[in-house]
């Protein structure tokens, strides 16, 4: 059964100690390599050393095209093999994914060729993929200033199986990862993180299981630099719990971010804001287009006139989230490109909005929606003939955001068959429901990250014919319009309240203005 963990607070679950339990699971140390042999064999010496059983541990070196080719040394795990990146191909993403391809294990394990592990790491890795198999673990990394006079394959063998490695490292050559030791201390090692944990994925000595891997879609073949935090993007939206150990490793050498901390920057950011929508602040033009949609909107056009579905998909497409998409649901399939009646087919509705939207890149026409949105982290399910204010994406964002809420759902109206409702899913929130099958999917997410209730109206959500005029008006203008209207209408509420209540209380005084003088018109008689 799979453990279940709210939000990303691992803290329910509890390793055994180093040494103390019994591995079950195999473990496939994935490298990707390129013109680094001398650091590869003192990596492989490592390996050599863990503490974790040799019968369970499988090594793949992926060669990036390295000239000569990287070959296994003597001082190797056994068994240790060279796969080599297709031809034509290069860079970090392929070299990983080619890796990935060719391991066995249960579980991957990404590590740097330039790494030295502590003798238990890889163990204090496999203590928590045996308690679950929707876990993200990195271990910690010492940077190490030693490059000028490493240690020899040899000498890191011995010091690792002795358990002295620290001793091949001057005290004042090792530099600790101060950004990523901030954010553990920040967020209770990573418990607190909730849908920001993916960000500290690195992919020098960090372990999945080989199932997580796959749900997530692999690795990003097209990035050289970056795709591990991507991956931990995808990760996290398809349910993966991130988990620091304090399994200790050495980086021989300054990382080439902590050297070239703004040229990776810069290079980083122009490809990741285009994947990973959660990283607003690289999406601040206001009409540009980029790969992962911030927002999937998915419009059931079952039953609904062309006029109904256009009004949704359009105010959608029109709000002041940019960066939408809009899934139309319908029976295309059946949409026959024969000769036939234009005006009088059988699904004529259907083939008006196929018309409207042909040339619209942010609308798809599908048959049935997939169980998440992945990659977009949001998933907004709208019934065809209800239409979004200007802001109302925005805000049920926010609101399910600032809440880490995994389902808020807007009601709209009521009949006897039942409730109408618009609902925002958070897809990592039903990604890991998913990995509770059998379960009904909002159960597992109310329980696991929460659900509310809320009035689709107060967020601006209304009819057709009551919606206003989408052309001409930008949708910052609209948004302003209606909060301005919404704040006017508040007011007039009130100045109406406050009206009633001086009629009353002028009416009260009248009437008590008027007791005294009927008492004496009585008393004189």
């Amino acid at each position: 059964m799979t453990a279940r963990i709210r939000h990303n607070d691992y803290g329910v679950l509890t390793p055994p100690s180093i040494g103390g339990w019994q591995p079950r699971l195999t473990v496939s140390v994935v490298i990707p390599a390129y013109q680094c042999q001398d650091a590869l064999d003192r990596t492989l010496a490592a390996l050599t050393a863990q503490t974790y059983p040799a019968a369970l541990l499988d090594v793949v070196i992926a060669d990036d095209g390295s000239t000569p080719a990287v070959t296994v040394p003597d001082l190797a795990p056994a068994g240790t093999r060279v796969v080599r990146v297709p031809e034509g191909r290069w860079g970090r993403g392929w070299a990983r994914q080619t890796g990935a391809s060719a391991a066995r294990g249960d579980v991957l394990h990404w590590l740097d060729s330039d790494m030295i592990l502590y003798r238990d790491h890889i163990e204090s890795h496999m203590r928590w993929h045996h308690l679950a198999e929707h876990l993200v673990v990195h271990g910690v990394i010492q940077f190490t200033s030693a490059e000028d006079a490493p240690p020899s394959p040899a000498e890191v063998a011995s010091a690792v199986r002795d358990g002295d490695a620290g001793l091949l490292f001057p005290a004042d050559s090792v530099h600790p990862h101060a950004y990523s030791a901030k954010i553990l201390a920040e967020t209770r090692q990573l418990r607190d993180a909730g849908r920001r944990a993916y960000l500290l994925h690195s992919g020098a000595t960090t372990s999945v299981s080989a199932r997580m891997l796959a749900a997530a879609g692999g690795v990003d073949t097209s990035l050289n630099m970056g795709e591990d935090t991507e991956l931990g993007y995808r990760l996290a939206q398809a349910g993966a719990v991130f988990v620091p150990d304090p399994a200790l490793s050495w980086h021989i050498g300054l990382s080439t971010v902590l050297r070239r901390e703004k040229d990776v920057h810069r290079h980083n950011w122009s490809l990741l804001g285009s994947v990973i929508p959660d990283l607003r602040w690289l999406r601040s033009h206001p009409r540009r287009q980029w790969a992962v949609p911030y927002v999937q909107v998915v419009v059931d056009s079952a039953g609904a006139s062309y006029e109904q579905t256009r009004a949704s998909v359009d105010a959608a497409l029109a709000g002041t989230v940019p960066d939408t998409s809009v899934v139309v649901l319908g029976p295309w399939s059946k949409l026959t490109e024969g000769r036939r009646r234009s005006l009088d087919e059988p699904l004529l509705e259907h083939r008006l909005v196929s018309n409207l939207y042909a040339a619209e890149p942010r609308v798809t026409l599908a048959e049935s929606a997939p169980p998440t949105a992945t990659p977009a982290p949001w998933r907004l399910r709208v019934p065809a003939g209800w239409v979004l204010g200007a802001d109302t994406l925005a805000k049920l964002v926010k609101l399910a955001d600032d809440d880490g809420l995994g389902l808020l759902c807007a009601a709209l109206t009521e009949t006897a068959a039942g409730v109408t409702a618009i609902r925002l899913e958070r897809t990592a929130a039903y990604g890991r429901a998913l990995l509770h099958p059998g379960e009904e999917s909002d159960d597992v997410v109310d329980e696991l990250f929460g659900s509310m209730w809320v009035d689709g109206g107060e967020f601006g959500v209304t009819t057709p014919e009551l919606a206003g005029p989408l052309g001409g008006v930008a949708a910052g203008l609209r948004a302003e319009v209606a909060r301005w209207r919404s704040e006017a209408g508040r007011h007039e509420a009130e100045a109406a309240r406050w009206k009633a209540e001086a009629e009353r209380l002028a009416a009260e005084r009248a009437a008590a203005e008027r007791a005294p003088r009927r008492t004496w018109l009585r008393a004189s008689r």
